[in-house]
């Protein structure tokens, strides 16, 4: 029987997918105490696979069960930027076809940047239609946020290049021509909404960063306009900006 290197097993099981692989049968013999190291973390990365696959399959639930009823083009939408005390809230609406598998997808808050920026640009890749609605701080004061959000979600669905037939909307309800349920905690229980999480999230950090070269003594780039001691601090320091949300509480209190 042939005896591979460390290196030799190391890029075979970069290759390999299954347990019952001739080579894995193999390795589950060799005495070598580095061999046993790269196969238990061949078998721990497996087996986190695995689990994500089947957290992806049971967030199918909601659009199986709008497909077996007849519906084809289901969109899911979310927001970002509700609680912030500056910048926009911004909503996606994300149509994903049946065919589409993300594992990974999960509400956008548990992901770490790395991660929303990777399932960001798949989504993309993957997607039938992705539309995006942003309500600037202005407008936030003028309708109340919680207005404002369901204004960007009906912008979102208004600039999906593809008409869905029924809309999944995390814990809200929209005014719209389609058919719509609410989900609560809808980023973490349906893919359609997890993929909008993501799409918002992303596309409303980016544009905090913009705003941090325009306002920098706030740092925005880092909290992204949050209430955070930093943030707060700035906000006592130098007052608000044209981007703070004048309606806020604490913005109110830095202007006295």
């Amino acid at each position: 029987m042939k005896t591979y290197t460390i290196t030799q097993i190391k890029d075979a099981l970069a290759e390999i997918k299954n347990e019952n692989d001739p080579v894995i049968l193999q390795l589950q013999s060799d005495s070598r105490k580095g061999v046993q190291t790269l196969l238990n973390r061949w078998k721990s990365e497996k087996e986190k696979e695995r689990e994500e696959l089947e957290r992806y399959r049971r967030m199918l639930v909601h659009e199986n069960r709008l497909r077996r009823q007849g519906f084809e083009w289901i969109c899911g939408i979310d927001e970002a930027g509700r609680g912030p005390l500056a910048g926009p809230v911004v909503a996606a609406a994300v149509i994903l076809t049946e065919e589409a598998e993300i594992p990974g997808l999960d509400d956008s808050k548990k992901l770490s940047e790395a991660k929303r920026l990777q399932l960001f640009d798949r989504i993309h890749e993957d997607a039938k239609a992705i539309g995006v609605g942003i309500i600037s701080a202005e407008d936030i004061d003028k309708y109340n946020i919680y207005e404002a959000v369901k204004k960007a979600m009906k912008q979102a669905v208004s600039e999906l290049a593809f008409q869905p037939d029924f809309l999944l909307v995390d814990a809200m309800r929209i005014n719209a021509p389609y058919p719509q349920e609410s989900i609560i905690k809808g980023d973490a229980n349906s893919i359609s909404i997890a993929a909008a999480s993501i799409i918002a999230k992303v596309t409303r950090d980016r544009l905090m960063v913009e705003y941090d070269q325009k306002y920098p003594e706030y740092g925005f780039a880092i909290h992204k306009g949050y209430g955070t001691k930093s943030h707060l601090d700035a906000l006592k320091k130098c007052g608000p900006c044209p981007i703070h949300r004048q309606s806020f509480a604490p913005v109110q209190a830095a202007r006295k």
